[in-house]
């Protein structure tokens, strides 16, 4: 599916692109910027859309027409969602195709009825991922990803997709299969559950806290945090900040300053405020005290006032603030919030491509938190929304907690600039434990102190905690499509293709593979194995397919791939779209074609064709399967068949031996981590290989299906399919992942940078170069030095 395909309207459907003239579009394009229900009225307007898909990304992208009738049904007011969907539904039941869509109707009640807490600000993203987690067709976080750019770069593009298509019955049914969340969502109440992991539900959330304070207090709440491995560097330093603290815990508005007693008197003030004993006084010594200012007056005679203080922390998570100074951070921001002597409201927020609000009141929550990390370098554009339309008030005392980097970024500077007369305190911090706090007064930046925390020290004895028995409750670890690096490209494939000048495979294991070959594999001065062949991404898995006969790959006019395949045994062509689960076959025994015939892929058709004979059968790619048989051979289709099957044969050496099956992981006497039987080593100068282990053991990790727990609460999550995940209980070692791959160079990456082959290398990617060396150092050791220390 292409850009266009994904925001293409259609005829006679139930919404469409207009343009509202009053309103300007975002990326310098004004036309096409509203989304509508025909004859019924607006949806949205398209900046808000592009919002809404900008934080749906990393989970992939719902259907679009699905996408927006949830959005409508989330409008207060009246809305009318179900005339237009069983309009179309009617317009678009033909033949075999009978629609009925009053199950999806159903469903969007539900939302109509949700209570508008569930459907404001943030929540309202927070309900959309929740409905649409692991959706029927939806787009994957890679193509989303992928859009969004080509969408910023170039969004007059929109200009096609706004012109309305012919759409065939397939469309309809992928947007009403997305809307199909009854089963899943039974009740209202059901949906407020599932997003009870993410939002909390705000009638009772003054009663939990009143609750949890009590039985709680925030001295438990931080031995909480010291206890538990994965949380015990953010507790360890909360005390320590609390003793060198200066800023203010506690402000008093006019209604909690007192209003009697000493405190409450003057020495100057009006004579109908003068204290009557001042007039017990004789004449001379009273003039005398008036004269010299020695009378008493009343200070005020105000009544109580409520105090409208709120504080707010606004935590940086973006590229820059990762690792120790985000446990600095996170730490600085809970000494604030449970500070003895703080009673003013505190929010919390996460900064990274939005704001986003986030609760430390559990250790679970930290816990959740701690693992935010946004793939922006700098936050100033959040920063910036923040302050102009998510909190306009001025009643605020703003806490900005960030890297020291991040204050001499010119952007962040900037935003800063612009709202010191709000940004009350700004926090920085740096990767070797130095704390600095800056108020601003009267549009001046002024420091107030510095703490320095002996990391070392703090951190040298983390707590001995068995793992709670709950953790292993027999389910697998859900694991992600694809990884911020490649797959390695596994040796036993059904047929390999292709496409348009991008190679595809169908794996053993019926998925549908994308690799590439690198730009310079005819440099003879650089050619070397591992920089010639590249590993793969996944697009699609468990693919209902036959692992025998012909096959061959193409593209519908919908993008959507098309897998036709050939059984000679069974005389038996079937097409299969893997983007919608359509399937179509036909019998061509009475064609009578030799068993030598290929099936191959030429000009929008697929062909049976085999060299030595003239006769072709040509297979349509779109709909329902037709057999043509064309007798005169087209010279292009022999010259075409023959470059493509001579590119392809490069592919022949791709595949690489993968250590799938995960039994016994943990560390030897080498200190070097043991995969089922496989040593993990830098022998060579920067280079990670997997050799056969012949150390003693020294420690084990816990098996919970493909989660290895160690000793110290790290983690190693497997994946069959070729990859390691690590999860340091050291929260400053960020998750990293290696290839599992038994013969051959590895890599180490993390979410940003990248050691080792370019075998694994995205062709288009982000990732920075390191050098192994310095990525096994910083990463792989760190990470075995933790549970080695944990268990000394």
């Amino acid at each position: 599916m292409e850009l266009k395909t994904y925001f293409q309207a259609y005829e006679n459907y139930f919404w469409e692109w207009k343009t509202d003239e009053d309103v300007p579009g975002d990326s310098g394009y004004h036309e096409n910027n509203l989304l509508s229900i025909p004859g019924v009225g607006a949806i949205a307007y398209r900046p808000y859309v592009m919002e809404v898909l900008k934080e749906l990304q990393p989970q992939g992208w719902p259907p679009f027409g699905a996408l927006l009738m949830v959005l409508y049904a989330m409008q207060e007011g009246y809305t009318d969602f179900a005339g237009p969907l069983r309009k179309t539904s009617d317009l678009y039941t033909i033949g075999n195709f009978e629609f009925n869509a009053e199950k999806e109707i159903e469903f969007l009640e539900k939302i109509k009825q949700l209570p508008p807490v569930y459907k404001q600000k943030q929540n309202r993203i927070i309900l959309l991922q929740t409905l649409f987690k692991n959706v029927h067709n939806r787009l994957s976080s890679v193509n989303a990803e992928n859009y969004l750019r080509i969408y910023y770069k170039r969004p007059q593009e929109l200009a096609v997709c706004a012109e309305k298509q012919h759409a065939g019955p397939t469309i309809l049914n992928r947007d009403l299969n997305a809307l199909d969340l009854n089963e899943k969502f039974p009740t209202v109440q059901s949906i407020i559950d599932a997003m009870k992991g993410l939002v909390e539900e705000p009638e009772l959330n003054d009663e939990l806290i009143q609750e949890e304070t009590t039985a709680n207090p925030d001295q438990d709440f931080i031995r909480e945090l010291t206890e538990e491995p994965k949380t015990f560097q953010v507790g360890s330093l909360i005390k320590r900040i609390w003793s060198g603290l200066k800023i203010p815990m506690r402000h008093l508005s006019p209604g909690e300053q007192p209003i009697g007693g000493i405190s409450d008197m003057t020495n100057k003030g009006d004579f109908n405020r003068m204290l009557l004993s001042e007039f017990a006084n004789e004449d001379e010594v009273f003039i005398n005290r008036v004269a010299n200012n020695e009378a008493l007056y009343i200070q005020r005679e105000i009544p109580p006032e409520e105090n409208l203080f709120e504080r707010i922390i606004l935590i940086d998570t973006s590229l820059r603030n990762w690792g120790t100074p985000k446990v600095l951070a996170f730490a600085s921001a809970i000494a604030v919030i449970k500070h003895p002597k703080a009673h003013s409201e505190c929010k919390v927020f996460a900064l990274g491509q939005a704001a986003l609000p986030v609760s430390l009141d559990k250790v679970e929550e930290v816990i959740e938190n701690l693992n935010q990390v946004s793939p922006v370098l700098e936050v100033s554009e959040a920063l910036e929304k923040f302050f102009n339309e998510d909190h306009p008030e001025k009643d605020l005392e703003i806490f900005f907690i960030t890297h020291q980097e991040n204050i001499v970024d010119e952007k962040v500077q900037k935003v800063i600039h612009q709202n010191r007369d709000r940004l009350k305190f700004l926090v920085t911090t740096t990767s070797d434990g130095e704390i600095n706090f800056y108020k601003h007064h009267k549009g001046a930046r002024k420091h107030i102190q510095k703490i320095k925390l002996p990391l070392q020290e703090l951190w040298a004895n983390p707590p001995k905690q068995k793992l709670k028995p709950e953790i292993y409750n027999g389910k697998k670890t859900d694991l992600p499509q694809n990884y911020p690096i490649l797959f390695p490209v596994p040796v036993n494939k059904i047929d390999q293709f292709l496409y348009e000048g991008e190679f595809f495979i169908l794996s053993s294991k019926k998925q549908l593979l994308k690799t590439y070959l690198s730009d310079n594999y005819y440099d003879r001065h650089s050619y070397d194995y591992y920089k010639t062949y590249h590993g793969c991404e996944v697009l699609f898995e468990e693919i209902s397919i036959k692992p025998k006969g012909r096959f061959a790959l193409a593209k519908n006019r919908q993008q959507h791939f098309i897998v036709c395949q050939y059984q000679p045994d069974k005389k038996l062509i079937s097409k299969l779209n893997i983007n919608t689960k359509e399937y179509f076959e036909q019998n061509v025994t009475g064609l009578n074609i030799p068993a030598s015939y290929d099936l191959i892929y030429f000009g929008k058709s697929f062909y049976l064709h085999d060299p030595e004979n003239p006769i072709l059968y040509k297979i349509n790619i779109e709909g329902n399967i037709a057999v043509e048989t064309i007798a005169d051979k087209d010279p292009e289709i022999e010259k075409n068949n023959a470059k493509a099957a001579a590119e392809v044969a490069k592919l022949h050496k791709s595949g690489l031996k993968i250590i799938n099956n995960f039994n016994k992981i943990g560390i030897n006497e080498n200190h070097n981590l043991v995969i089922s039987g496989n040593e993990l080593s830098n022998i060579y100068e920067n280079a990670l290989n997997f050799y056969k282990n012949r150390a003693g053991m020294k420690i084990f990790a816990e098996q919970n299906k493909n989660k290895f727990t160690f000793p110290d609460g790290s983690e190693i999550i497997t994946d069959s399919r070729g990859m390691l995940t690590f999860r340091s209980s050291n929260k400053s070692i960020e998750e990293f992942y290696i290839p599992s791959t038994a013969y051959g160079f590895l890599c180490l990456s993390t979410s940003t940078e990248f050691g080792g082959s370019e075998y694994y290398l995205p062709e288009h990617t982000l990732l920075k170069v390191k050098t192994m060396d310095e990525m096994y150092s910083r990463f792989l050791k760190a990470f075995i030095g933790q549970i080695l220390d944990y268990g000394a």
